[in-house]
């Protein structure tokens, strides 16, 4: 970082002072010949546009890997729902009841809490209840199979909770809000002062564009709490089927949690 600005300084020095001294013995032109101010904000356009694109796409891909993990995680959580009809009556209804609980958990409390970037502890009390669970298949067939269905769940959730964060870090939003500043105010300087309406209007329009890219990088890199967001649709998919294989064998009553994932009290 040090040596990027001092080698920027070095050029921009050395820039200036070959226009003091070496110019006039190189070229012939006049002194008040040379590039004007518009020929120098083409550039700058291009590059106010190419940042943007570049961060664009950065903060794509870290939505596309929250709504990847999301998916993910619920495709494992059915895994796991589905596994567990191989299980004992007893273990069965214990992993199915705590997969609809950790549903709930998710869905209702840590969804919201993403947001701002949060995860929520609520979930966290069901997965370790599936584990319990899980010491006492030890040994049998299906041991296996529950233990990587919930790995695997363990992973996308580990993920989702990773992509709830910003990836583009503040100071570069407000670098490229700077720059941005910076490319409309210089179109402007170089419109014609009369009879300029046309350009007015192009103006205005580049600069909304260039807004809205810059608004859609900032929401798009919060999958989980902007306008276009990653919605729980997939964990509540897999809630209801849950819900309903293990009515199959007991009560609603039955279930150790609330509607909110949070454990029943007694």
């Amino acid at each position: 970082m040090v040596i990027a600005i001092v080698v920027a300084a070095l050029a921009l020095i050395a820039g200036i002072a070959a226009n003091r001294y070496l110019r006039p013995r190189l070229l012939t032109e006049d002194d008040d010949t040379g590039m004007a101010v518009k020929d120098l904000v083409g550039p700058l356009l291009t590059l106010t546009v190419l940042l943007l694109a570049f961060v664009l796409v950065t903060a794509n891909g870290s939505y596309g890997k929250a709504e990847v993990a999301s998916r993910g995680e619920a495709r494992a959580l059915d895994q796991l729902v589905e596994t567990a009809e191989y299980a004992p009556a007893k273990q069965r209804a214990a992993v199915q009841a705590d997969a609809v609980c950790y549903a709930r958990a998710v869905r209702t409390q840590e969804w919201p809490a993403m947001a701002d970037g949060n995860g929520s502890a609520a979930p966290s009390v069901w997965s370790t209840d599936l584990r319990h669970t899980f010491r006492a298949l030890e040994g049998e067939p299906v041991f296996g199979m529950l233990v990587s269905a919930d790995h695997k769940r363990s992973e996308e959730r580990e993920e989702r909770l990773t992509q709830a964060t910003a990836s583009i870090p503040g100071a570069i939003l407000w670098f490229l809000l700077a720059v941005l500043a910076v490319t409309v105010a210089a179109l402007g300087l170089c419109l014609p002062r009369k009879h300029n309406r046309g350009q007015l209007a192009a103006l205005t329009l580049v600069t909304v564009m260039l807004t809205a890219t810059l608004c859609i990088i900032r929401d798009v890199d919060r999958p989980f709490g902007g306008i276009i967001d990653v919605q729980p649709t997939a964990i509540s998919d897999v809630e209801k089927q849950a819900t309903r294989d293990f009515l199959a064998h007991s009560e609603l009553s039955d279930l150790p949690c609330d509607k909110k994932g949070n454990r029943a009290t007694q």
